[in-house]
């Protein structure tokens, strides 16, 4: 163990005596924070997670992105879609068919997002649970969403397989890239309904939807499958049995410097001021001056290269460069780090995020993971007026920390692995009804 400075050693004893937190512990986690999850439904999800049949081409899965031996995450700063081949940070472009760009934003893991506490999805929370909305959800599509599925989670798996760079593909390759790019989405011979009609032709498929659903092969929607594969993700991707979790449930103590990384977290650090709660996000939107890295994200006529985060959803000046607080259950596993994956290590990203502004003038552009594509990825680095538009909008004061709190708090966040979740429940399976590859590093 690394020797503790002076002063993490006198926090340490603070925090024995309860003084040292400015934030109190979450409660823990039982139950009732999640929904109950069908296991048959749950199984199909499985399936229809890791099958490229639900892509344009039958290339991509949800699993290219989101995969558990990355974290559920992809190990690149920013993801290749459609265009790519291989998995992980060994993924690369392929040649005879490369992508037109790199996805936008950073591949968000999947821990926990099948919860109850959790009200908004994607990095600037455009799908969130919304009362006064058609079927309770704001969407991209507002009025024009379908109605039917059974979450928010559900809702939001239903628009990665119409992006081009995610999953559709490009317009002119195939049917349900052709019907997005005619606006085709809902409805009869709609995007969604060309997918469905696809996994409903497997009679393996129409078997497990019919036991699970109790659907006919020409009933079976895309709700349906975004359905299953939200309940796949709530209970594969449950994670709660971590030494922190045992900590908060039994009062196990972390060992030493872990235990000075939380009387940092939740007192002096201030991290527990965003990272609230016991998925350690407040599931609010804060401006953190992050670097931006890649094409940014607006729409396909603009030719800009920023990500204005919330604010696109929200249109408020207040919400410029604003981004969802990330859940830090385990972080320590889904490398890169940002919106846009500007850190590949943790340490590194914790030691700029506690100053962000003065860590954005001295960014290092060699920590981004981004695999050889002939595109222009710093733009916006490259630009002063816009690196400092991305720095003005932060609002939060800088702290202070030496080596030894960093390397404290990364010990601490490291006590947020949970062994039981990164083996994985149901696993990946070996093969699937529609007879693709199954994703594997």
């Amino acid at each position: 163990m690394r020797q503790m400075t002076t002063r993490l050693a006198a926090l340490t004893a603070l925090f024995w005596t309860g003084a040292a937190l400015a934030q109190e512990l979450p409660a823990p986690l039982d139950d009732a924070a999640w929904p109950a999850v069908n296991q048959d439904e749950a199984a199909l999800g499985r399936l229809l997670f890791y099958d490229p049949i639900l892509s344009g081409n039958r290339e991509v899965s949800c699993a290219t992105c989101h995969h558990p031996a990355f974290g559920t995450s992809d190990g690149l700063s920013l993801p290749l879609g459609d265009g790519g081949h291989g998995i992980g940070p060994a993924r690369a472009i392929d040649l005879e068919n490369p992508p037109e760009q790199r996805v936008p934003r950073n591949s968000q893991a999947l821990w926990n997002v099948g919860a109850r506490d959790y009200v908004s999805m994607f990095h600037d929370g455009r799908v969130e649970l919304d009362p006064s909305a058609p079927g309770g959800m704001r969407t991209p599509l507002d009025a024009d969403m379908v109605e039917g599925f059974a979450s928010m989670l559900s809702a939001q798996t239903m628009f990665p397989v119409l992006s081009p760079d995610e999953m559709a593909g490009h317009y002119s390759e195939n049917e349900v890239a052709q019907a997005v790019r005619q606006g085709r989405l809902t409805g009869k011979g709609g995007a969604w309904d060309l997918i469905a009609r696809r996994v409903a032709a497997h009679p393996d498929y129409a078997r497990r939807f019919d036991a699970v659903y109790g659907l006919a092969p020409d009933e079976i929607g895309f709700t349906d499958i975004s359905d299953a594969i939200a309940a796949f993700i709530t209970f594969e991707f449950r994670s709660d049995t971590s030494p922190f979790d045992a900590r908060l449930r039994e009062g196990v103590p972390l060992p030493p410097e872990a235990e000075a990384g939380l009387a940092l977290f939740y007192g002096p650090a201030g991290c527990a001021e965003c990272h609230a709660g016991p998925f350690q996000t407040d599931h609010g939107f804060h401006a953190m001056g992050a670097p931006q890295v890649g094409p940014g994200k607006g729409a396909r006529f603009e030719t800009h290269a920023r990500d204005e985060g919330r604010f696109r959803v929200t249109g408020r000046a207040g919400d410029l460069y604003a981004f969802r607080t990330p859940s830090l259950r385990n972080v320590a596993l889904t490398a890169p780090y940002g919106h846009a994956g500007s850190h590949a290590t943790l340490r590194g990203f914790v030691a700029d995020h506690a100053d962000p502004v003065t860590a954005l003038g001295r960014y290092d552009r060699a920590q981004a993971v981004l695999p050889r594509m002939e595109v222009t990825d710093w733009r916006i680095l490259d630009d002063k007026a816009e690196r400092e538009a991305i720095a003005a909008a932060v609002t939060r004061p800088a702290v202070t920390l030496d080596a030894g709190e960093i390397d404290a708090l990364v010990v601490f966040l490291g006590a947020l692995t949970d062994p039981v979740a990164t083996e994985g429940r149901l696993g990946v399976p070996k093969e699937l009804p529609s007879g693709l590859p199954v994703a594997m590093p």
